[in-house]
């Protein structure tokens, strides 16, 4: 949705909450949660703007209205997330899934809010429960998340595992393949490690950590025309100042 239709779309329902009927008091339940509904999607439509203090004053209205909301819940997680509010976050999530267990979208972002935080075990428990999910369309994410909370735990063969697993079901998802890589060069494997950084590469080649860690793989394996190159590339893709550029700089013995 652009910005035009975005604007519309929150001008529309604000005429309709200003010009809502008043239900009579055995009927005032429903209209709070017709009142509420429309009021979160103008918070929804704040968040595809990227205006998230816009977005959290009507979520929060949204859940005054309704509390017992599962969707503005994972909203408000969603909102307290992008504010770097993750306490926050993670209490709405958890209120989401209180509220409705089956709702696998809330669980998935909560592992996300635990990836964020460091708090792998947390992230490991949430995420296998998604893996339960025969229903759940798109498994291979939660998989190469489970990967991701393995690697830093230094797990690295069971890190692989999950890997593998969600690049079977999705041979070209980056974050998979990167994780591989790095899982392979932590392993000291560059070889292998190569296998899945350069198809990282030739999907996102505008990615500079994938260039990094694919100028380490070179590095590794004793190809240093091709590890400099690949630290050049780095040094033209990320911001001057990062940590990143700076790490390559200092590959190159640069300043």
């Amino acid at each position: 949705m652009n910005h035009f239709k975005a604007s519309f779309r929150i001008a529309w329902l604000g005429i309709l909450l200003l010009t809502g009927f008043w239900a009579c008091a055995g009927q005032q339940t429903q209209h709070d949660k017709e009142l509420a509904a429309a009021t979160r999607e103008i918070g929804e439509a704040y968040m595809r703007q990227g205006d998230y203090t816009s977005a959290l004053r009507e979520l929060i209205k949204a859940e005054q209205l309704d509390p017992e909301d599962h969707f503005v819940h994972n909203d408000l997680g969603l909102v307290y997330m992008a504010k770097k509010m993750m306490p926050d976050a993670i209490s709405h999530f958890k209120k989401a899934i209180e509220l409705k267990p089956s709702y696998t979208p809330a669980r998935n972002n909560l592992g996300g809010a635990y990836l964020a935080v460091e708090e792998w075990d947390l992230a490991i428990a949430t995420f296998k429960e998604i893996t339960k999910d025969a229903l759940y369309a798109t498994p291979q994410y939660p998989l190469s998340n489970l990967g991701f909370a393995y690697f830093n735990k230094r797990e690295y063969n069971t890190a692989l595992n999950y890997y593998k697993e969600a690049l079977k079901l999705q041979p070209n998802l980056v974050n998979a393949l990167v994780g591989g890589g790095r899982t392979y060069l932590a392993m000291n494997q560059g070889r292998l490690a190569l296998r899945y950084l350069e198809r990282a590469a030739q999907l996102s080649p505008k990615t500079a950590e994938i260039h990094y860690y694919l100028a380490e793989a070179y590095l590794l394996t004793g190809q240093t025309a091709q590890a400099r190159a690949s630290y050049e590339t780095v040094i033209d893709l990320a911001p001057p100042e990062s940590d990143l550029a700076l790490k390559a700089k200092q590959r190159l013995g640069r300043r």
